[in-house]
């Protein structure tokens, strides 16, 4: 008698037990295109705070960069906590641009995402600063479990900068 046919097949995907198996999400063309090219052509203050975030350098959380939640392109991304976090240059100061900002934050916490902004100024001029806040913010009474953050200002803005 062959014992081998008790002991049924392994799972389809990665691994014995197929864990780590995700659906692939496809993206709209237009909108990998300009992830890629926001990838390949980012800012200073960007590139300076992938360096502090990369490869679970901060708090070992896993961080992506230019990730898209259609319509949109996030700057960085933490799944794990549905944590977003924004850089935003001068463009960012003008009531249109701030009221856009709102309008894409408020989007993105319905859909379970919360939004830190940061100005490119503080990340280049402040950068132990900006993660210090960012520190507080995971770990204050405003963030009631690791995995749910909040901002601390309506706008999702960080303290450092003030608006004009």
């Amino acid at each position: 008698m062959n014992n081998e046919a008790a002991v049924p097949p392994s799972p389809a995907g990665r691994g014995a037990g197929g864990e780590g198996v995700r659906q692939k999400l496809t993206l709209p063309p237009e909108t990998l295109v300009f992830a890629r090219n926001l990838r390949s052509n980012q800012t200073t203050a960007e590139s300076l705070l992938w360096t502090l975030l990369r490869n679970r350098r901060f708090f070992g959380l896993k961080f992506r960069r230019q990730h898209s939640v259609p319509p949109y392109v996030l700057d960085f991304f933490c799944d794990s906590l549905s944590l977003a976090i924004e850089l935003d240059g001068g463009q960012h100061n003008d009531d249109v641009a701030v009221s856009r900002d709102q309008r894409r934050s408020q989007w993105l916490a319905d859909r379970g995402i919360t939004v830190i902004r940061y100005w490119n100024n503080d990340v280049l001029q402040h950068p132990e600063s900006v993660l210090e806040d960012l520190m507080l913010k995971l770990e204050s009474d405003l963030c009631p479990s690791p995995d749910a953050v909040a901002s601390t200002s309506p706008e999702g803005r960080g303290k450092l900068g003030e608006r004009a």
